[in-house]
């Protein structure tokens, strides 16, 4: 079997990962990795969105390679893997290293900009909750377009709706949330064409606007809780009563996906979208 090569000519391997001499520092908080770490593999959050993510992949399928730019911990690329797509992770931060950990062994320890990837390299690109983290979001996205092949397939989840904006967003080192319109006219003026986009997480709506927004509004921010172990966990954990009902409308949007249905809203966007054929 041919060792993988990433399509660049300034990465270096080392110790199994690749490299470019130097990474450039992203909007993001430092342990931020760590702490996903520790709860990704428990998380209802971090399931549901994987499940959905590759429901949506099922229907829109790759033409070759799917590079997970920003993937942190490799949460999202391993179920690439385990679903049989061939993927390739990019991560500025030390995520990059936990994903190695978790089996992977196409990632490249850096962020986007200092890859040297090839103009017309990739088949196909994603970004999950990643664009939300780019102040230049339309010039970040208009790089992926160059990278992309003629007719590649990207793909994106963003946090949506500005009225759910709290210190979480501001902890997380958010620039804005978005909505479909937003989110489909920054993808457009990137150059992409998109071809699918909806909310999911529909029933967490309420919860965020009434636990996070409004206090936020009212009171201000807290962010100096954010961010720990035991808040994220606390977050991530659903309370035994309602476990059975929210798996129930997880198996519902699940069901409108694979039937490329649209959710009516939701705390988060999932989107497809096409580089120019030609």
């Amino acid at each position: 079997m041919t060792a993988w090569t990433p399509p660049s000519a300034t990465l270096r391997q080392h110790d199994g990962v690749w490299r470019p001499a130097q990474i450039s520092t992203v909007s993001y908080p430092e342990a931020g990795n760590e702490v996903c770490f520790q709860v990704e593999d428990s998380s209802y959050w971090f399931a549901h969105r994987n499940q959905c993510i590759l429901e949506v992949v099922r229907q829109f399928s790759p033409a070759g390679t799917i590079y997970d730019i920003g993937g942190g911990n490799g949460f999202v690329a391993l179920g690439f893997q385990q679903a049989g797509w061939d993927v390739a992770l990019v991560e500025p931060g030390q995520g990059a290293l936990n994903a190695s950990r978790r089996g992977l062994n196409q990632v490249v320890w850096a962020a986007l900009e200092d890859t040297g990837f090839n103009v017309g390299s990739l088949p196909a690109a994603a970004a999950f909750d990643v664009i939300e983290h780019i102040e230049n979001d339309v010039g970040f996205l208009t790089t992926i377009r160059r990278l992309l092949q003629p007719g590649g397939r990207f793909y994106c989840t963003v946090p949506a709706m500005n009225t759910l904006w709290s210190d979480e967003d501001v902890h997380a080192g958010h620039f804005r949330r978005y909505s479909p319109v937003v989110l489909s006219d920054t993808l457009r003026k990137a150059g992409l064409e998109v071809e699918f986009i909806t909310p999911f997480f529909v029933w967490l709506t309420l919860p965020v606007f009434l636990l996070r927004a409004l206090p936020f509004r009212w009171w201000g921010g807290k962010a100096e809780k954010r961010g720990s172990v035991s808040a994220v966990q606390s977050d991530h954990r659903l309370p035994p009563a309602l476990a059975a009902p929210i798996r129930g409308l997880h198996a519902w949007e699940l069901s409108r996906l694979r039937q490329r249905r649209t959710l009516p809203f939701g705390t988060s966007l999932l989107c497809v979208a096409r580089a120019p054929s030609s």
